[in-house]
């Protein structure tokens, strides 16, 4: 058998065709990451603080609050919804019958 130990990739046999990287950049390089995630979640907390102020400051100063003004459109949209239907069901055209005349064509 011929076996490769961890003992014989020490010894300098090749392994494949993998990069020499060395640790340092790349320690440097997450760090640097890591830091710049960490800014970037300081903006976010930052500007989504702002967004929020000004929202809720935007909203006392509307005349209707927007509860109030979806309960109206929600009144609005339900008035119309019946107001459909009765115009629906009660137009002369719904109160026709229609017949089924028979088939002219004969079953093949």
């Amino acid at each position: 058998m011929n076996v490769m130990t961890n003992d014989d990739t020490a010894a300098g046999l090749p392994v494949g065709n993998w990069p020499q990287v060395r640790s340092g950049p790349l320690m440097a390089g997450g760090i640097l990451v890591g830091i710049g995630t960490l800014v970037v979640l300081a903006g976010f907390a930052v500007a989504g603080t702002h967004v929020i102020a000004a929202t809720r400051a935007w909203v006392k100063e509307l005349e209707t609050p927007p509860s109030q003004l979806s309960r109206l459109k929600w009144e609005q949209a339900k008035a119309a919804m019946s107001a459909g239907t009765t115009a629906w069901q009660k137009h002369p055209n719904s109160q026709v019958h229609l017949a089924r005349r028979a088939s002219t064509y004969a079953d093949c």
